[in-house]
C-alpha cells in the first residue's frame, strides 16, 4: 500500500512547484527527472559503500553529483545554473545507461526562482532509491495527478478500467504485449502485474477479489493487490527475462515516453521497451506482431486528418479508425486485444467506420462490446466510450457477439469521481467470463435479463451498417392496454375536422369524454 509518508512527500513536492509550474504534466516531469537524478547518486553511493566505484557521476561529470547541489557555498543563482547545466550534460555521459540518457533527453528547468529550487531539491532529497513495490506505487500515484492532454485527445485511463480490461484479456507469461499509444504505460504495468499475480503461489484464483472490484478506494490511492505481495515465484529466470523483453510500448510524445520509461524502470524493468514512435505514420515497426494488444488510443484527429502510410487496410483519416485497424493488423493468428473506443466507432455511418465494423465481425476479430458510462474520463472529458473485446481464436467459435452494458463503475460521474456503491464491472466481467466458457465448451450461453444482449453476426450485417449498438437489436413489444384490441369505431364516435363545441363534452364531469387524435393519452408508452 502507498504509505502516508511517501504520499505526503510527493504532495509536498507538487505543492512547492505549483506556483511556478502550473501545468500538472510539467510538475510530474520535474519530479520524475529530479527523482532519477537523486536515485543515480544513491546507486553511486551504494557502490562506494560496498567497496566499488561510482559509475554515473565520475570524471568530468563528478561536478554534477547530487550532493554538489547542497554545497553551502553555492548561491541561489549558482544552484540554478548548476542544476540547469546538469540536466543538459547528463544525457551526454556515455557511462550512463541508454535508459537514463533517454529520460534526461531535452530536460530543462522551467523556472528561475532560487528559493523554489532549494525547497524542491530538499524535498526530493528525502526520497531514496529502492526497487520495492512501494516506489513503483508512489510513482503511479504521482502519475494520477496528470490531467488531460486534450489537444491530442489523450485522457489517462482510470486504473480500475485498465485492470478490468487486463483481467478480461488475460495476458499470459508466453505472450508478447504491445500498447501502441502507451501514455504513462498503465496498461503495460497492469499486464505485467497480472502475469506476476497469476504465477504466484499465494494467488487464489477462486477467492482473490479482482482489483477492479475494490472500488471503495479513492482513485488517488494505490494498494497492493488484495493486500498480498504477489512475487511471481512460479516464474523461472528465463521466463522473467522473456516477459521483460516482450512488453513494449509506443508513444508519439517524448514527455510520455520519458514517464513510461521511469514507470517501467521503477517496476523492475532495467531496459524497458518504450519507443518514441508515431504508430499511424511511421513504418519501421510495421512488420511486428503481438499476442496481446491493450490500448486507449487518442480520439482526436488534427485538422486535415491523419496522413497514414499505405499499409492500412481501411483508407481513413480518423485516428480512432486507424488505431483500431492498426491493432487488428498487428495481432498474431490467435491474438487478443482490448481497445477503448469513442462512440463513433460503434455507430457512425461513414464508409471507413462501416468498413472497420465489417472487418471486426466478418473476419472474426470481435467477441464483444462493453459500453462504459459517459463520465468515466471525468473531469477531463465526458466522452462516451466502449471497450472492444477482441479475440481471434474465440471469435471463430461463435456466430454471435455479446453486448455488455456498464451503467456504473464504482464511482460517481462528476468531476471528483467519488466512490459509490453501484459498480457493474464485476457483473460485466462475470457475464463475459461465462460467455467465453460457453464458447470454449460448445454449450449454449444463457444471457441474463439485464444489461446483456447477444446478437447473431448475420443480424449485425443486415443493411450493411454493422452497427454495434447492442440495444438497437432488442425486439420492442409495445402494449397500450390490457384490453383486447378492437376497431376505434366500435367504442367511440369519431368526429373529423375541428373540435366540437364545449357544450358537447366534459360538462361538469358528466359529459362525453373527448380526446384529440394527437393527445398524449392515446400514445403508447
Amino acid at each position: 500500500m502507498l504509505d502516508t509518508q511517501t504520499k505526503r512527500k510527493i504532495d509536498a513536492a507538487r505543492d512547492i512547484l505549483v506556483g511556478v509550474v502550473p501545468v500538472p504534466q510539467s510538475q510530474v516531469e520535474q519530479i520524475t527527472i529530479a527523482l532519477i537524478y537523486k536515485f543515480m547518486d544513491d546507486m553511486d553511493n551504494e557502490a562506494v559503500a560496498m567497496g566499488g566505484n561510482p559509475k554515473y557521476f565520475t570524471g568530468d561529470f563528478a561536478q554534477f553529483a547530487w550532493n554538489k547541489l547542497f554545497d553551502p557555498k553555492l548561491s541561489g543563482e549558482g544552484r540554478i545554473l548548476l542544476y540547469q547545466d546538469a540536466l543538459s550534460k547528463i544525457p551526454l555521459n556515455k557511462d550512463i545507461p541508454t535508459l537514463f540518457r533517454d529520460i534526461f533527453k531535452n530536460a530543462f528547468l522551467p523556472y528561475r526562482s532560487p528559493e523554489t529550487l532549494k525547497l524542491f531539491l530538499k524535498c526530493i532529497n528525502d526520497f531514496s532509491y529502492d526497487h520495492s513495490e512501494k516506489l513503483g506505487d508512489a510513482f503511479e500515484y504521482l502519475l494520477a495527478v496528470l490531467g488531460s492532454q486534450g489537444d491530442a485527445g489523450q485522457f489517462r485511463t482510470p486504473r480500475h478500467i485498465i485492470d478490468f480490461m487486463v483481467e478480461l484479456i488475460d495476458p499470459q507469461k508466453e505472450d508478447s504485449i504491445l500498447d501502441p499509444a502507451c501514455g504513462t504505460a498503465g496498461f503495460l504495468i497492469s499486464a505485467y502485474k497480472h502475469i506476476i499475480k497469476t504465477n504466484s503461489s499465494n494467488y487464489d484464483k477462486a477467492n482473490d477479489p479482482h482489483t477492479f472490484t475494490l472500488h471503495g478506494i479513492p482513485l488517488n490511492q494505490l494498494v497492493v493487490q488484495n493486500e498480498k505481495r504477489y512475487t511471481g515465484d512460479k516464474l523461472n529466470p528465463d521466463q522473467r527475462t522473456f516477459i521483460h523483453k516482450s512488453i513494449k510500448g509506443y508513444d508519439i510524445s517524448p514527455e510520455m515516453v520519458r514517464l513510461s520509461l521511469v514507470n517501467m524502470y521503477l517496476h523492475g524493468f532495467t531496459t524497458p521497451e518504450i519507443l518514441p514512435y508515431d504508430t499511424l505514420t511511421q513504418k519501421e515497426n510495421w512488420n511486428e506482431h503481438f499476442n496481446v494488444i491493450l490500448a486507449n488510443p487518442p480520439f482526436m484527429t488534427p485538422k486535415g486528418g491523419i496522413r497514414p502510410h499505405q499499409g492500412f487496410t481501411i483508407q481513413a483519416k480518423r485516428s480512432e479508425v486507424l488505431f483500431v485497424d492498426y491493432i487488428l493488423e498487428h495481432l498474431t493468428t490467435g491474438g487478443k486485444a482490448g481497445i477503448i473506443v469513442p462512440e463513433g466507432i460503434i455507430f457512425q455511418s461513414g464508409n471507413a467506420y462501416k468498413q472497420l465494423r465489417k472487418m471486426l465481425i466478418e473476419e472474426n476479430y470481435l467477441v464483444g462490446v462493453i459500453s462504459l458510462p459517459g463520465g468515466v474520463f471525468n473531469p477531463y472529458s465526458g466522452v462516451k466510450t466502449s471497450i472492444l473485446w477482441i479475440d481471434k481464436a474465440l471469435a471463430k467459435k461463435s456466430d454471435k457477439i455479446i453486448f455488455l452494458k456498464v451503467n456504473a463503475d464504482g464511482f460517481d460521474l462528476g468531476a471528483q469521481r467519488r466512490p459509490i456503491d453501484a459498480n457493474d464491472l464485476p457483473a460485466a466481467f462475470a457475464n463475459a467470463r461465462d460467455f467465453k466458457k460457453s464458447l470454449l465448451s460448445g454449450e449454449e450461453y444463457q444471457a441474463p435479463d439485464k444489461d446483456v444482449i447477444v446478437v447473431e453476426k448475420r443480424r449485425l450485417a443486415e443493411g450493411g451498417d454493422y452497427n454495434l449498438s447492442g440495444e438497437r437489436y432488442v425486439g420492442v413489444v409495445t402494449t397500450c392496454s390490457k384490453y383486447p384490441i378492437v376497431s376505434l369505431s366500435e367504442v367511440a364516435e369519431i368526429i373529423s375536422g375541428q373540435s366540437p363545441d364545449g357544450t358537447y363534452y366534459n360538462i361538469d364531469g358528466k359529459g362525453l369524454p373527448f380526446f384529440q387524435g394527437k393527445s398524449e393519452l392515446l400514445k403508447c408508452t
